[in-house]
């Protein structure tokens, strides 16, 4: 990918600043660019409706502390023996410390619930979320760790609640144009390496914008890049567990612009089993698996690497994929086929409805009479699979296993004769660190740690990580960072020689429809005899909109879904409720499992539908 230069373009439309990427760090950024009195360009590659990046999947989970000090160590103590530029880590630590105040300040948000304080103990969680809250505090051993705390907006998990706040914030500012699928191709610079605009893909056709105070990087990072997963981590198939629409353009981009890259090999990953989930067909999002099942690491079981031998212990706390190894936690060495092994009553567990957090898990089984046969299913080596067992076997008669240390009760020796099953998994990304280095001032560096002109970044792209990661990170440097991004890009900059004499063609608004290029089409629907409309905002995505048609009696006969935005498994459970609605005949149905936030949406959407016919 080679950079255009300024003087071999036409441009088409001039911006104040241009901000890639609708995510939480875009959207931040440019919330705060047009606060500052810019004129914004906020583009996203994703189509309308499915933009917000990781922090839209994200369990909402925002670090701060109670103490600006014991941060420092617990942040330096986290990131150890890696390196860590102290004014970023100094500038990270200090939002953290003042994020209550954020929050309340910045998003209205009257009262920011505390993990300690609020979450934790509650007795509204069940299993699911009771393991979030003990885990708050990932590394509990580390100085400073005390001191360390997770806010959330809403009193809840998994529900979009901060992604929500951040993309009405965008929408209300009339300085912000939104551009949906709509990705970046290529920086435009002048001679002196300044970031003067980008080439955008817009409606099918190739738009150079011109950029007067600056260009925000915050595309996220490179979980569906194949090419990149392979050369930076190392890994032959990993699983995202988040927005399918992070492709590492913002890498590219930042070498065009000859910018220095850090922590490339860094990643997170999530779920039992060590970020672990049940094998997905490429390109599409992976099931989280993160609770207290007790089937996946209790008795005649165990996770299988590519040969049929085990590699880490099964029943180790999650710490965003990251296991103990000699002294620190890091993500294993990725399997390119592992298995979850298995005899049959252990099958038989898996089989039992109560607790079982994959119900339909069991149509993937594969089934062996024999360990032999089960090998050669699995690809896996017979004479390793067979003593792994036979090494179980022994550890379970002993209570104690010499390999991996799982606690030696969880043990059962498998059975003797067959069946045997294995269940095919892989390992999950959450999200990248990866990406162009940044100072305090969120300014892109090139090789010799200077800024490049007008090049700014935020949130998971170039991500301050270095090692291990504390949950709700990630999100409070979309925070941070993104707003010292936005208001150093909207700062006015000298002006570009030769660039004011390019007279950019100024689009029109949509004149159909009226609209400013950032606000909502809000579509209308219409509803005939005995129908009725409902919407909900509780889902993981845009507005929700239901069309219920009841009988003169008052019962369900039909529940249509109009507009959604739902993603993975939340996608399919649109397709399954509705009709269990209308054979139940109510809208308090039994809840897909892993679609929570779909099914709390539909729900409210169908319940305010009935209100109305009532």
């Amino acid at each position: 990918m080679s950079r255009l230069n300024k003087d071999n373009v036409n441009f088409d439309k001039n911006y104040d600043v241009i901000v890639l990427g609708f995510g939480g760090a875009g959207a931040t950024a440019a919330r705060f660019a047009a606060d500052e009195g810019a004129k914004v360009l906020l583009v996203d590659s994703a189509p309308e409706g499915y933009e917000g990046g990781n922090t839209r999947y994200a369990a909402q989970m925002i670090s701060t502390t109670e103490d600006y000090g014991s941060e420092k160590k617990y942040f330096a103590a986290l990131t150890k023996p890696m390196y860590a530029d102290q004014e970023v880590a100094d500038t990270f630590v200090e939002g953290m410390a003042n994020m209550s105040t954020y929050l309340q300040k910045y998003l209205n948000v009257e009262h920011p619930y505390s993990y300690k304080n609020d979450f934790l103990n509650n007795p509204k969680f069940g299993p699911f979320h009771k393991a979030l809250v003990d885990n708050t505090v990932e590394y509990k051993e580390l100085p400073g760790s005390e001191k360390h705390d997770v806010l959330g907006v809403t009193l809840g998990f998994f529900d979009a609640g901060l992604w929500k706040l951040l993309r009405k914030e965008v929408l209300k500012r009339d300085n912000i144009d939104v551009w949906y699928s709509s990705p970046a191709k290529h920086l435009i610079m002048d001679n002196d390496n300044n970031v003067v605009g980008v080439q955008i893909e817009h409606e099918h056709v190739l738009r150079n914008i011109t950029a007067n105070n600056g260009v925000v990087l915050a595309t996220g990072g490179f979980e569906n890049n194949q090419e990149m997963i392979e050369d930076y981590l190392g890994a032959s198939k990993l699983s995202p567990l988040g927005s399918l629409y992070n492709k590492g353009i913002g890498i590219k981009l930042g070498a065009e612009a000859g910018a220095q890259m850090w922590h490339m090999n860094n990643f997170e990953s999530l779920g039992m089993l060590h970020g672990m989930a049940f094998k997905t067909e490429p390109g599409t999002q992976g099931r989280l698996i993160l609770a207290d099942w007790k089937a996946l690491n209790e008795g005649s079981v165990f996770l299988a690497g590519d040969d049929g031998s085990r590699y880490y212990p099964e029943d180790e706390t999650n710490r965003h994929g990251h296991i103990y190894s000699h002294g620190y936690w890091k993500v294993p060495q990725n399997q390119d086929h592992p298995h979850i092994i298995f005899d049959q009553k252990q099958y038989e567990k898996f089989a039992e409805k109560e607790g079982n957090l994959a119900p339909n898990i069991l149509e993937k089984v594969i089934k062996a009479d024999t360990l032999e046969e089960l090998a050669e299913k699995i690809d896996a080596k017979v004479d390793v699979l067979k003593e792994t067992v036979a090494d179980f076997n022994k550890f379970a008669e002993d209570k104690h296993d010499y390999a991996y240390h799982r606690n030696g009760e969880s043990l059962t020796a498998f059975d003797e004769q067959g069946p045997y099953y294995a269940l095919a998994v892989q390992q999950t990304v959450l999200n990248t660190q990866g990406g162009p280095r940044r100072n305090s001032r969120a300014e892109i560096l090139d090789s010799d740690n200077q800024p490049i002109g007008h090049l700014y970044s935020a949130g998971e792209l170039g991500g301050v990580s270095a090692g291990r990661y504390q949950a709700g990170e990630n999100l409070a440097e979309c925070l941070i960072f993104g707003k010292i991004a936005g208001q150093n890009a909207a700062i006015p900059k000298q002006k570009i020689s030769g660039l004011e004499s390019y007279k950019c063609k100024e689009t029109k608004p949509d004149a159909e429809s009226g609209a400013s290029e950032h606000e909502e089409k809000t579509p209308e629907f219409t509803a005939g005899k005995n129908q009725y409309i409902g919407t909900s905002d509780e889902g993981m995505g845009d507005t929700m909109t239901v069309r219920v048609t009841v009988d003169d009696n008052k019962n369900i006969k039909n529940v249509e879904v109009l507009k959604q935005s739902e993603s993975g498994i939340g996608a399919d459970a649109i397709k399954t409720i509705p009709k269990e609605m209308v054979e139940k005949n109510t809208y308090d149905v039994d809840a897909v499992s892993g679609a929570s936030a779909t099914n709390r949406a539909l729900k409210d959407a169908v319940k305010k539908a009935i209100e109305k016919a009532n």
